[in-house]
C-alpha cells in the first residue's frame, strides 16, 4: 500500500471520528449499516466492556449468594483475599469467558430491542406520549427478550463460577456428601452435562425468577436513566460524568427491588449440586416456593446475601454500560432519537 493510500485511509478514519466527512457528503461503510445493526454493535461492545470491568466482584457475589463452603461467612474483602490465595488472579475471572460470551449477545439484543420496542410503542400507541413511561415498557420487554435468548449461557457462567479450587488443587464447591460433585471444564462441557442430566428444560433451570426479576429491573433501569437525564440541562446531557451518574443511580435503584429474585435464581441454578437436595430435600419448583424456602431454612437475610457487593459492582457496571452505549451510538453515527423515534428501523 502506497504512502498516498495510507494517508488517505488515515484522513478518512479521522474524519469518521469527528464527523467532518458528513458535511462534504462522503459515505463510509458505517453509514451504510442499518440503524438496528449499529444498535446491536453498540450494545454488545458496551456490555462486554462493562462486564469485564466488574468480573472479580461478580465472582464473589455468586459465591456469597450460593453459600459456597468457606465463603458464606466471609465479607467481601476477606472473600477476595481467600480467592486470591486459593486460585490466584485468574480465579477472579473464572466464568468471565461465559459471562462475556453471554453478555455480548444479551446486551446487544437488550439495547437494540429496547430501541425497536420503543419505536413500535410510539408508532402504535401515540396516546401514551413520549415520556419515560415508554422507556419503562420498552425496557421491560427488551429485558425479557434478551433473557430468553441467552439464558443457557448465564447458567453456564454460574456453574463455572460456583466451582472453587481446593487447597489440594482439586475442583469442587467445598461440600461433602454422598454424591460426587460434577466438574465442568468449560462452557461446552457445562452444556453437554446439563443437557444429559435433564434436557433442554435443565438448561433453563431458574429462568422463571430471572424473568420475574428482569422485567421490572430492566424497565426501571431505562426509566430512571431517561428520567434523570430530563433534569439535566441540555448542554450537559452529553457529559460523561452526567451519563455515569445517571446510570449508576438507575442501576442501584432498580437492583434493590429485584435482588431477592436474583438470589432465588442462583440457588435454583446450582441446587442440584447442594447437599440439602442430595439428602432428600425438595428442589425449588417455583419462584414463590424458592423465596419461602430460603426465608424458612436460611433466614430472610439470605435473600440479600451479596447485596453489598452488588451495590459496589452495579455502580460501575450500569454506569459504564449506559455511557459506553451512548458513546458507541455517537461514534457509529446513529441518528438522534428525536429524528428516529417515529420511524421504523
Amino acid at each position: 500500500m502506497g504512502s498516498s493510500q495510507r494517508s488517505t485511509m488515515t484522513r478518512n478514519v479521522a474524519e469518521l471520528v469527528d464527523g467532518s466527512s458528513a458535511a462534504r457528503g462522503e459515505v463510509y461503510f458505517v453509514d451504510c449499516l442499518p440503524v438496528y445493526v449499529k444498535e446491536l454493535i453498540a450494545g454488545g461492545a458496551a456490555g462486554a466492556f462493562a462486564k469485564t470491568s466488574i468480573a472479580p466482584l461478580e465472582r464473589i457475589k455468586i459465591l456469597l449468594q450460593t453459600r459456597t463452603h468457606g465463603f458464606h461467612s466471609l465479607g467481601v474483602f476477606q472473600s477476595l483475599k481467600k480467592l486470591m490465595k486459593q486460585e490466584g488472579v485468574l480465579g477472579f475471572y473464572k466464568g468471565n469467558g461465559a459471562s462475556v460470551i453471554r453478555i455480548v449477545p444479551y446486551a446487544a439484543l437488550h439495547f437494540m430491542t429496547y430501541e425497536q420496542y420503543r419505536c413500535w410503542i410510539l408508532n402504535n400507541y401515540p396516546a401514551l406520549g413520549t415520556g419515560p413511561s415508554i422507556d419503562l415498557l420498552a425496557g421491560s420487554a427488551a429485558g425479557g427478550t434478551a433473557v430468553l435468548c441467552t439464558y443457557p449461557l448465564d447458567l453456564a457462567r454460574t456453574k463455572l463460577a460456583y466451582q472453587v479450587r481446593g487447597t489440594g488443587g482439586s475442583f469442587g464447591n467445598g461440600l461433602s456428601g454422598f454424591h460426587v460433585q460434577p466438574v465442568y471444564h468449560g462452557i461446552k462441557d457445562v452444556f453437554k452435562k446439563v443437557y444429559t442430566e435433564g434436557g433442554v428444560r435443565a438448561l433453563y433451570r431458574g429462568v422463571g425468577p430471572t424473568l420475574i426479576g428482569i422485567l421490572p429491573y430492566a424497565g426501571l433501569k431505562f426509566y430512571i436513566y431517561e428520567k434523570l437525564k430530563m433534569y439535566v440541562p441540555e448542554e450537559h446531557q452529553k457529559s460523561v460524568i452526567t451519563r455515569l451518574s445517571c446510570g449508576a443511580l438507575a442501576g442501584l435503584f432498580g437492583q434493590t427491588f429485584t435482588y431477592p429474585l436474583d438470589v432465588v435464581r442462583r440457588q435454583m441454578q446450582v441446587q442440584s449440586l447442594q447437599p440439602s437436595v442430595q439428602q432428600g430435600h425438595p428442589e425449588f419448583r417455583s419462584t414463590l416456593q424458592g423465596l419461602t424456602a430460603i426465608v424458612r431454612n436460611q433466614g430472610w437475610r439470605q435473600l440479600f446475601a451479596g447485596l453489598s457487593i452488588n451495590y459496589v459492582k452495579i455502580v460501575p457496571s450500569v454506569a459504564i454500560g449506559f455511557t459506553a452505549y451512548d458513546m458507541m451510538k455517537s461514534w457509529l453515527r446513529v441518528p438522534p432519537r428525536e429524528k428516529t423515534k417515529f420511524v421504523s428501523a
